[in-house]
């Protein structure tokens, strides 16, 4: 991996890094700290050598504090004598290979003083054009070092007409879209949720190196923080040439005592480029993600009845035998029983008791999880449940028996959230990691039939104090208790590796790279309007695909909008991501029901192209247009799925007619329409168009739906199945 080049006249060792489409080029001398060279397109050999006669200015690839202190770094220390200061060359350069057969590329680096060290890795995959870099500090000392910064890694991108692409949002209303232009100045995305870490942002973002971003062209960067705690973005735009862009954990009171022999791991940062603009930067994460980031992440998802909204906490047996009987009657594959299930001392009735007495209420279940499990089994379905496993309610038998589980500030009261009640079980501790596992392991063990899990965590790390750590590491907390969560969530996979877990964290909490090799799905939001979904739906496609994406079919009025939305409509927007239901059957008409059930049907068709295919988004709800679309094709380009939403009603709306991507040109694409309710077919049903038609024209979606008049509705929606004759 590395071609001899000399640069101002020493002599270094050059370091490719290549993925099948990108390039990333290092230089490593010896005594020197490494430098960042290049990245983007793949480049060949004789590129590479010409570099330095191109002009490229090669910048700390790992900038740190001390001898430079000017501008912005990725890490600082305090060493046992004082001294803040790090001057760190390159010592050595090594490459491994993981079990999965990505390669990792180490430089390490050392202090030219003091015995610390920093490792510098960069992971590849044979079929992946991701890069994932992380550091490892390492004290080799007597003393203890202060970590103060301790950044996953550094990008400069050049200056120019650069646009930042970043996600905001809050409960209910997660993923929205930001797009803005670089300018002077700092630019910070950060989270100090400590349990949660995407409400109000997300560790993603994207780079548009040409100007205002586009969905399929131009040069774009896209940048992932792996992590499921509080992070830190930072783009200084300063007076060099280059936007520094840093990513990492968030330091904020978080400072590290890195003990004698210790070693700190810094969570990856996953890196794209695409000239495909930011369609491209996506489905390189997406196919990074279900290949060798999301735990099943090749396998189809079931259709799914949650509970929730259907009965809330009125969780009863016959209850519960009803809403299997439905959803299996209607297709589904699987029934999951939502909270309220378990409390004997305190019974779960509302949000303010019972969490961490996982046993069952045999008052509302007589026949415990095995008669659930036997009736899931009866109507030929699969059964699943939820838990909040890191948390308690000061109204438990759990807390009762032992407060000193929660995380709270000594000589202070703990800040309790939802319902007045509620407390963070303290993950650092591994006694609590215990507990929280055992949860699981007694659910999985009575009852092996489960075959799914929905994790929820309804609540930040509300104060800062942990009763298990010592009163010098106090500040370890909130990275420890990620560390805490990970380790239990490595015991459950290696024990139960098939079961499904969904991360749900009040709605969107955890859509996160971070936590998606033990979870093969997120919650999107608890919002579950269709027409708000299109827009969260929208942005947090931006890196994560369609399989991990929970997307349910919801009463109407909504229940937290309250908009009246038809059933065609709340359909089409759910089967673009992974299906499922959010509803109570039995308030359905049977007209409805029948409607649902071919719409699971069709949704079986094209499941394998939703939740294995390349995402192309065409028409943004962003872009104030009146409408959104987005397709997805499948591999090997035999087949698409194409999605139309109509998002207001306004007369004379004057839509755009969307061209389709992504096809292949020289083929020829059969149109059939799917969840139709029109009472007669759309001109083009069972017409077939060439591929380089559909991309230059598209196809005229229709304003609204031919249907009797008591039926018509605010909103119309298209969804149809291209198929290569």
């Amino acid at each position: 991996m590395g071609v001899a080049l000399a640069w101002h006249g020493a002599t270094a060792e050059t370091l490719h890094v290549a993925t099948p489409a990108t390039s990333m080029v290092l230089e490593a001398t010896e005594g020197r700290p490494l430098k960042f060279v290049y990245y983007g397109d793949r480049l060949a050999d004789a590129d590479v050598a010409m570099l330095e006669a191109s002009g490229a200015k090669p910048v700390d690839a790992y900038p740190v504090y001390g001898l430079t202190s000017h501008r912005e770094t990725a890490m600082s220390v305090t060493h046992p004598d004082g001294n803040m200061t790090l001057d760190l060359a390159v010592a050595g350069v090594k490459e491994s290979e993981d079990p999965d057969g990505a390669r990792v590329l180490t430089v390490s680096m050392a202090d030219k003083y003091y015995p610390f060290g920093v490792d510098i890795n960069y992971r590849t995959y044979p079929d992946a054009d991701v890069i994932e870099t992380w550091a490892e500090a390492v004290n080799n000392g007597k003393g203890t070092v202060i970590l103060r910064e301790f950044a996953s890694g550094f990008l400069p991108i050049r200056r120019d007409d650069v646009y930042l692409t970043s996600f905001y949002g809050t409960w209910a209303n997660e993923g929205r879209v930001s797009e803005r232009p670089l300018q002077h100045g700092m630019t910070v995305i950060k989270n100090k949720d400590g349990a949660r870490n995407s409400h109000t942002a997300h560790a993603e973002v994207m780079f548009s190196l040409d100007g205002r971003p586009q969905e399929h062209s131009g040069r774009t960067i896209g940048a992932a923080l792996c992590y499921s705690g509080n992070y830190r973005l930072r783009i200084d735009t300063g007076d060099s040439d280059v936007h520094e862009f840093y990513a990492g954990i968030n330091e904020d009171n978080s400072a590290y005592r890195l003990a004698r022999g210790e070693r700190f791991v810094t969570p990856p940062l996953a890196l794209t480029y695409s000239d495909e603009g930011k369609g491209g930067v996506s489905r390189n994460f997406h196919r990074w993600g279900r290949d060798h980031r999301l735990a099943h992440g090749k396998d189809l998802r079931k259709i799914l009845l949650n509970s929730w909204e259907g009965v809330y906490f009125d969780i009863n047996e016959e209850g519960m035998a009803q809403m299997m009987h439905d959803i299996a009657d209607m297709g589904g594959e699987l029934f999951v029983m939502d909270d309220g299930w378990f409390g004997v001392k305190y019974p779960r009735n509302n949000d303010s008791t019972s969490l961490g007495d996982w046993t069952v209420d045999t008052t509302k279940l007589p026949s415990g999880i095995a008669g659930l499990c036997a009736t899931a089994k009866k109507n030929g379905i699969r059964f699943g449940i939820w838990i909040e496993p890191e948390m308690t309610n000061t109204l438990s038998e759990l807390y009762e028996a032992h407060p000193e589980y929660v995380i709270k500030p000594s000589h202070r009261d703990a800040v309790q959230g939802r319902g007045g009640t509620q407390l963070v079980l303290d993950m650092a501790n591994p006694k609590v990691q215990d507990l929280v596992f055992h949860v699981v392991d007694t659910l999985m063990t009575n009852y092996p039939e489960i075959d799914y899990i929905k994790w929820d965590s309804n609540a930040p790390i509300m104060n800062h104090g942990s009763q298990y750590l010592s009163a010098d590491n106090q500040s370890h907390l909130v990275i420890d208790f990620h560390r805490g969560l990970a380790k239990t969530l490595d015991r459950i996979r290696a024990k139960y590796p098939d079961v499904t877990i969904q991360a749900c964290a009040s709605g969107g909490g955890r859509a996160n790279w971070g936590v998606m090799p033990w979870f093969d799905e997120f919650w999107v939001s608890d919002n579950t309007d269709a027409v708000q979904r299109v827009y969260m739906q929208w942005g947090t496609s931006h890196f994560f695909p369609a399989i991990a994406m929970a997307s349910h079919i919801s009463a109407s009025p909504n229940h937290q909008t309250h908009r009246i939305i038809s059933l065609k409509y709340r359909t089409d927007v759910a089967m673009s991501g992974r299906l499922g239901m959010e509803i109570q059957p039995k308030d359905m008409t049977a007209e409805e029901k029948d409607q649902t059930r071919r719409a699971i049907a069709d949704y079986k068709k094209i499941r394998p192209v939703v939740q294995q295919g390349d995402l192309y988004r065409l028409l943004s709800p962003y872009d104030g247009k009146g409408a959104a679309s987005l397709m997805y094709v499948s591999p090997d380009k035999n087949e698409a799925v194409y999605y139309w939403w109509r998002l207001n009603n306004d007369i004379n709306p004057q839509l755009p007619r969307v061209p389709m991507a992504g096809l292949d040109p020289d083929a020829t694409y059969t149109v059939h329409e799917l969840n139709r309710i029109d009472n007669e077919p759309l001109p083009f049903e069972g017409k077939s168009f060439t591929g380089r038609y559909l991309m230059a024209n598209g196809l005229e979606m229709p304003e609204t739906h031919k249907v009797d008049y008591h039926k018509l509705n605010d909103y119309s929606s298209r969804v149809l199945q291209l198929i290569k004759k």
